[in-house]
C-alpha cells in the first residue's frame, strides 16, 4: 500500500515546466482518489513519488531506459510504489482505476494505438491522465531534440481520444505566460545540440528527454525554482494559452 509523503523535502523536486504541470495534474488526480495507478514512461519519478503517495493501494511504473529507471526506484519506493524497467505490455499489470502517461505520447509515432493500448489496462470506468506539449504550430528544435512527432491542439488531442473509445475527455493548456519563455530558451539550447549531435537516433533522444533539465536532488538551485515558478503557477490559472496539455479522460462502463 502506498504511504502518504508529508514535508516538501520528502519529495523530489519537480523541474520548472513540471511544477506548472502538477498545479494542473495534482486536483485531478485528488479528485479521482485512485486505489491501483499505472504510469507509463515515469522518467525520472519526481512526479511518480507525488503520485505514488496518492494512491491507497497500489502504484506501479513503468520506464525503459536504465538512467532514469535507477533514479525513479530510488524515489518511489520508499513512498510504497513500484518501478520496472520495461514496457507497459511485458509488464502486463493487473488493470488500474488510473493509467498515467505525461510527456510520453508524442515521443510515438503511432499514438493512437498507444492510447489504444493504454486504455486496455484501464478497468471499465476508470481514468487515464496525460500530458503532452501542446500547439503544433509551436514544434521547433526542442521538439526534435526531445524526439517528438508532434504537438497537440485540444481539440486533436480530444478527438484523439474519443476515437479510440474513451469518454469524457477534458483537455486544459497550461504553461502561461512562463512556459513560452522557457521555450524560447529550451529552442535557442537544444537547436545548438541539434547541429552536434544529428546522428542521434529519434530512441536515443527519447531516452534522454526524460532526464533533461532535471533535478537530482534539492539544492538552493531547485529552491530558487521552485520560489521564481510559485506565482506562475496561479498566473497559468487566468492567462489563457500555454505550452503543454493535460488531459483526463475515462474508460466507459460496457
Amino acid at each position: 500500500m502506498a504511504k502518504t509523503a508529508s514535508g516538501s523535502r520528502s519529495v523530489p523536486p519537480l523541474a520548472i515546466r513540471a511544477q506548472l504541470r502538477w498545479d494542473v495534474v495534482r486536483p485531478l488526480i485528488t479528485a479521482i482518489a485512485p486505489q491501483r495507478t499505472i504510469e507509463v514512461g515515469v522518467g525520472q519519478g519526481a512526479m511518480g513519488a507525488r503520485i505514488a503517495a496518492m494512491s491507497a493501494q497500489s502504484y506501479v511504473a513503468y520506464e525503459i531506459d536504465e538512467t532514469s529507471y535507477r533514479q525513479a526506484k530510488a524515489r518511489i519506493e520508499p513512498v510504497g510504489g513500484e518501478v520496472h524497467q520495461t514496457t507497459l505490455a511485458e509488464g502486463a499489470p493487473a488493470p488500474a482505476d488510473l493509467l498515467c502517461a505525461f510527456e510520453v505520447l508524442e515521443h510515438i509515432e503511432d499514438d493512437a494505438a498507444a492510447l489504444a493500448e493504454w486504455s486496455t489496462f484501464v478497468s471499465p470506468g476508470g481514468h487515464i491522465l496525460i500530458s503532452v506539449p501542446a500547439n503544433p504550430a509551436r514544434f521547433g528544435p526542442m521538439d526534435r531534440h526531445a524526439g517528438h512527432f508532434r504537438r497537440y491542439s485540444p481539440s486533436g488531442l480530444q478527438a484523439l481520444a474519443e476515437r479510440v473509445g474513451l469518454v469524457d475527455a477534458q483537455p486544459k493548456l497550461y504553461g502561461s505566460p512562463l512556459g513560452y519563455g522557457l521555450e524560447a530558451v529550451r529552442n535557442r539550447i537544444d537547436a545548438k545540440k541539434l547541429r552536434e549531435a544529428d546522428a542521434l537516433s529519434a530512441e536515443t533522444l527519447t531516452a534522454a528527454s526524460g532526464r533533461t533539465f532535471q533535478f537530482d536532488h534539492h539544492s538552493w538551485k531547485s529552491a530558487l525554482a521552485t520560489a521564481g515558478t510559485f506565482p506562475f503557477k496561479y498566473l497559468q490559472r487566468v492567462v489563457p494559452g500555454g505550452i503543454g496539455l493535460v488531459l483526463s479522460a475515462r474508460k466507459p462502463v460496457r
